[in-house]
């Protein structure tokens, strides 16, 4: 079966910061495969922005090794490479100054969507968008992309939003987040509001808990510089976890638009209980690894209290999650790269058998990544005679094995949310008020971090973190799963 790709209206994308690593990544290759994949009209066209002194050929060149390093060999080929080059132009442009920005105007088309991605530092979204409107190169159906971080707290959020809000109306802004353009996460929808199976369940009356990890094996790399300024509570906690907390626990929304799932997740965050931050939460730093790399060294800050890791309780005060925590934790240089959300169902309230002391209840994991999918394990009677011996198995969905090769015409993240930016459709994407309940939620715990004195918690690298995170569990009779591949 060949998936079906849904074709776009004509459009010209101006990617701001298309020199950048991001474009050349993600948005490029992305943009590269859903032209290959028949979702791009003839006549669209993609313009490049940036400070480099690039000409049109060195531009392509850019591209081309862009496409070479990060799209695979068997997706390539050299006539589509070619079509796609000649959809592309670049303009040099001064993001806070005035050169670039006459041409870049002369050069969009009338009657086609314009779409602007900011592929650049979060200072430059509101001088961007300025230039945009004064030099009259939006109108009311044009569309502008904004990157993460969005803010570094509730009133740097409000500013940008307000900021913003001179140049564009709340229907242009798109506040992208990956994590939402995932296809498991997508699936989690669908999982809970298409089938009749699993939302009568899908409350405290029957799921113990809901643990949601994203685990990283890497450090934080060449990023040191930054992340020490924002750590793993903005950088992962504020925005990616909070969007799969939202969307695990919303309520099912009238109709499957922008607005109607947008509200629903406003009305979980706003009934967060608040963190509790001498006893739900704890922030650790990883120690040095077998090449001596600690975060304070990778940091480049030989005193930074900058947390790699972040685990806590989430209580949600309504009538379906009271007396259901929900726990999350994320992490840099642990066991493995892993990212899933776990639905804990309570244990079988009597049991018949003899010999069922470990009979546990079922657990439905979502895999965002490596190896999208969705598991269901279950207890069975283990084959053979010999009395009722129960064992627990998985009913396993990974997408690789159910699907076979459509799984490979899968669009991945970027693809997806940038194609949904050119159709109009806000539904994965943040609404300002949105963003600013979050960081009203989480303010405070950074802000107690902040004003104190006292260091994350030590863990070594390459295990489950520290081990203040196991007591968080332990202590309410539960235990992480572990973190595996």
């Amino acid at each position: 079966m060949v998936a079906q790709t849904i074709p776009v209206d004509d459009f010209d994308l101006v990617i701001i910061g298309g020199t950048g690593d991001l474009a050349k990544r993600k948005i490029l290759p992305g943009l590269y495969r859903r032209m290959c994949a028949g979702q791009m009209p003839e006549g669209a066209r993609i313009i490049a922005a940036a400070r480099s002194d690039y000409s049109q050929k060195d531009f392509k060149d850019f591209v081309q090794e862009a496409l070479e390093s990060f799209v695979k060999s068997k997706k390539r080929n050299a006539e589509k490479i070619q079509n796609f080059l000649e959809r592309l132009s670049y303009i040099k442009l001064d993001a806070m100054g005035e050169e670039g920005w006459k041409e870049l105007a002369g050069s969009l088309r009338k009657d086609v969507v314009r779409a602007f991605y900011f592929s650049v530092g979060p200072s430059l979204f509101a001088p961007l968008a300025e230039r945009l409107k004064l030099h009259k190169i939006t109108d009311d159906a044009s569309r502008i992309v904004v990157e993460k971080p969005f803010g570094r707290d509730l009133a740097t959020a409000q500013a940008l939003n307000d900021e913003l809000a001179n140049s564009f109306n709340e229907n242009q802004i798109y506040r992208i987040d990956h994590y939402l353009g995932k296809e498991t996460v997508q699936n989690l929808m669908a999982l809970r509001f298409g089938n009749a199976l699993f939302e009568p369940l899908w409350n405290a009356q029957h799921i113990d808990h809901v643990q949601i990890t994203a685990a990283e094996s890497l450090g934080v790399e060449g990023r040191g510089a930054y992340y020490d300024k924002s750590g793993a509570m903005r950088d992962m906690v504020q925005n990616h976890l909070m969007q799969l907390l939202c969307l695990t626990a919303m309520e099912p929304p009238t109709t499957f638009d922008a607005e109607s799932v947008r509200n629903e997740k406003l009305k979980v965050i706003k009934a967060l209980d608040p963190l509790d931050i001498e006893g739900g939460l704890v922030r650790g730093q990883y120690r040095a690894d077998d090449k001596g790399q600690d975060y304070r060294t990778e940091s480049g800050n030989p005193n930074s209290r900058t947390e790699s890791f972040v685990a806590m309780k989430v209580e949600v005060s309504n009538w379906r999650w009271t007396g259901t925590p929900f726990y999350l934790r994320t992490g840099k240089k642990l066991r493995t790269r892993v990212s899933e959300i776990a639905i804990v169902f309570k244990d079988p309230p009597h049991s018949i058998f003899a010999d069922s002391q470990d009979l546990k209840g079922n657990i439905l994991t979502i895999r965002l990544q490596p190896d999208e999918g969705i598991n269901l394990s279950m207890t069975i009677k283990e084959p053979g005679p010999g009395g009722m011996r129960l064992r627990e198995v998985p009913l396993d969905m990974t997408f690789a094995d159910a699907l076979g090769e459509d799984i490979e015409d899968m669009p991945d993240a970027y693809e997806r949310l940038i194609m949904d930016v050119i159709r109009g459709n806000q539904t994965l994407f943040m609404r300002g008020d949105e963003v600013e309940a979050a960081w009203a939620w989480i303010d405070p715990a950074i802000k107690a971090w902040e004003a104190g004195t006292a260091k994350p918690v030590e863990y070594d690298a390459g295990g489950n973190g520290p081990d203040d995170s196991l007591m968080l569990m332990h202590k309410d009779h539960r235990r992480w799963r572990e973190i595996s591949s």
